[in-house]
């Protein structure tokens, strides 16, 4: 009972909290960017929100109350980091897809679909397993020499990947990618919080070491930039969408950056190793059928669609020349 209230257990419950902060910043930030979208002329959904419009957003009450909750989120769970491992913190904040879907069918008085249902289930269900596995054999050990460096390079490219491929399409596409480009920042961030916390604390550094300072350097600038493409995720896609991929990839990498790069899955067998993979896979199928099946992933396609039929033109009613003399040689004969 007593370990329950220190170290692991302070510590989810913090990542708890901070999930249910995170839910509220995505619903009212969303609610902000379309909103801005919407008045501004020239902009839909499913375009990129351009600098003017991202400086006018962030001028909206809703949005500014979306970042106090999301600050105080990223609070809880740095605090949670801290006190834990990755594999056992971070994705305690996939608890933020189902409170996002619930919160968002309250605001808007409709009931989610079946598809979305099983999207919600594939990645909270894909991450706990993946959550439970990593745990089991993660352990708490100081960075490895040049691994926080090596890491950041590694997740910028990833980023700069899943950027281009989101501004260059549009629709749950664009959503899509460019809020696994921001996870993908977030789990840096998570990664190098540990790394300074556990480098910190054992000794080998103090804190106001060129290490530090390149690693806190890190950290802002990965915070801005993933910051930066969940509000192009917000323009472009509900905010269930955006929150399942930032719950989703954001622990998977930094989970595996914790595992593979700061040593905490040294003890790890190849087997469970197999297991992480999958349960991987299914948290981001869950992403994709969610965003396939939300209501306003639905309704664009219908526009769509309506769009298509509207603008094909009717078929001539008059005969081809063919049919034509067809028709004449038919009553010659007659």
């Amino acid at each position: 009972m007593i370990h329950l209230l220190t170290g692991s257990g302070i510590a989810i419950a913090l990542a708890m909290l901070g999930a249910v902060c995170f839910a509220g910043a995505a619903v009212l930030q969303h609610g902000a960017v379309t909103a801005e979208s919407a008045g501004a002329a020239g902009e839909h959904a499913g375009k990129a929100l351009s600098l003017r419009g991202l400086r006018a957003v962030t001028r909206r009450p809703g949005w500014l109350a979306g970042l106090a909750l999301a600050g105080g989120g990223s609070t809880l769970h740095a605090i949670a980091l801290v006190l834990a491992p990755l594999s056992v913190v971070q994705p305690v904040g996939v608890l933020a897809v189902p409170i996002a879907v619930l919160l968002t069918a309250v605001q808007r008085g409709r009931r989610p679909g079946g598809g979305v249902f099983v999207g919600v289930l594939l990645s909270v269900g894909g991450v706990a397993v993946f959550v439970a596995t990593a745990a089991s054999t993660a352990v708490s050990t100081p960075p490895p020499d040049q691994a926080t460096l090596f890491a950041s390079l590694v997740v910028a490219a990833i980023v700069l990947l899943l950027a281009g491929i989101g501004l260059a399409r549009s629709g749950w596409i664009r959503c899509v990618a460019c809020a696994m480009a921001g996870a993908a920042a977030f789990g840096l961030v998570s990664a190098l919080v540990r790394a300074v916390s556990q480098s910190v604390a054992s000794g080998d550094v103090g804190p106001l070491a060129p290490p530090v300072l390149a690693a806190v350097a890190g950290i802002g600038a990965a915070v801005l930039v993933g910051g930066w493409l969940v509000q192009q995720a917000f323009a472009s896609g509900p905010p269930e969408v955006v929150i399942a991929c930032l719950t989703v990839v954001d622990p998977i990498v930094a989970v595996l950056l914790g595992a593979v790069l700061l040593g905490e899955g040294a003890a790890t067998p190849a087997g469970t190793w197999l297991l992480l993979v999958t349960a991987a896979f299914t948290a981001a199928a869950g992403v994709v059928a969610l965003a396939r099946h939300h209501p306003d992933a639905v309704s664009a396609r219908r526009a769509r669609l309506g769009r298509g039929a509207a603008d094909s033109p009717l078929p001539d009613p008059s005969p081809t020349p063919a049919a034509h003399a067809r028709l004449v040689q038919s009553l010659y004969r007659r």
